[in-house]
């Protein structure tokens, strides 16, 4: 008598069936093994613990005069925009070029939105305030944000340079007349 052949429908079945049965062995091992957890949020106690305080901006410099003005600290490498009520508006770090000014009360004499520094570098917010021996002296800021590059031995830079943001502050606030303390 000839083998009788199974329909095909019964293979498949018959591999479909068994299919699904390693899937739901290989599912219920799965579900027994280590889990995944999410982050959990911050509990009520948690954000109530202390939190280090931002650091405080340094302090306006005494005898730096009183009023609305631009305070420069030599020995910080820092300016201050301080308002009619002695309050520092906006502080930041700046770059001081070869000439500094001496110490002193000076006031803006002129601006000039945009030039080339003596470094060659595209500049702007440029704010006057000083000149000592024979060299202009004033704020500015690089076009691009960068900082300056050293200066070459034996030049003689004026400029005081700053961050982009920070130059468009000072351009806004060191109107010409605008007195511009000096510290040490």
């Amino acid at each position: 008598m000839p083998a009788r052949r199974l329909p095909s429908w019964v293979w498949v079945t018959t591999l479909t069936m068994g299919a699904v049965a390693a899937v739901s062995v290989l599912a219920v091992q799965a579900d027994q093994g280590a889990k995944p957890t999410a982050a959990a949020r911050p509990s009520a106690s948690a954000s109530a613990r202390p939190h280090p305080a931002p650091a405080a901006p340094p302090a306006v410099p005494g005898g730096s005069g009183t009023g609305r003005r631009v305070v420069y600290s030599l020995a910080q490498h820092r300016l201050w925009l301080v308002d009619a009520s002695d309050s520092p508006r906006r502080t930041f770090p700046v770059w001081a070029g070869t000439v500094s000014p001496d110490p002193g009360t000076y006031k803006v004499s002129t601006r000039r939105e945009t030039t080339t520094g003596s470094d060659g570098v595209p500049i702007e917010h440029i704010v006057y305030f000083a000149a000592k021996s024979g060299v202009s002296i004033a704020f500015s800021n690089a076009v691009d944000g960068s900082s300056p590059p050293p200066a070459a031995a034996g030049s003689r830079t004026g400029g005081i340079r700053m961050r982009a943001a920070d130059g468009a502050a000072l351009w806004t606030f060191a109107t010409p007349g605008t007195t511009v303390a000096v510290v040490g």
